[in-house]
């Protein structure tokens, strides 16, 4: 009689652990590039909310130089123009500034970042400028 070897029960098993390890290895990749874009976006925000700061701060600047909250139209046309400039402003931005009866200036900037979808909320940023 052939005797033919009994297959061992670990044949095999290294090459499936070997898989197993490269699938867990490749889902936490995964996660930290998801992770780096996502905080990516964040910075974005946070530089554009920044920006958006700056640049309404630099209306108030004017109004306090002035020592009023009514200014000409062409100082806040060419604010306006450097709100929505591409290099220095905002994306898709647009920049209005009221003033009431009282002499309260409202300095309100709308943006959009790029990456976010066309149906999703623009970000606002608004402060409010009263000189005595």
């Amino acid at each position: 009689m052939n005797a033919t070897p009994r297959p061992t029960a670990q044949q095999g098993s290294a090459l499936l652990e070997a898989l197993v390890s490269i699938l867990v290895f490749s889902l936490g990749v995964l996660g930290i590039v998801a992770l780096l874009a996502k905080s990516t976006q964040f910075s974005v925000d946070a530089e554009d909310r920044t920006r958006a700061a700056m640049l309404a701060n630099e209306l108030a600047s004017q109004m306090w130089e002035n020592q009023s909250t009514s200014l000409d139209s062409g100082v806040i046309s060419t604010w306006q123009a450097r709100v929505q400039a591409t290099g220095s402003g905002l994306p898709s931005a647009s920049a209005t500034c009221s003033v009431d009866s009282s002499g309260l200036a409202t300095i309100t900037v709308t943006w959009k970042a790029l990456w976010r979808k066309s149906d999703e909320q623009a970000n606002t940023y608004s402060t409010q400028v009263l000189i005595p």
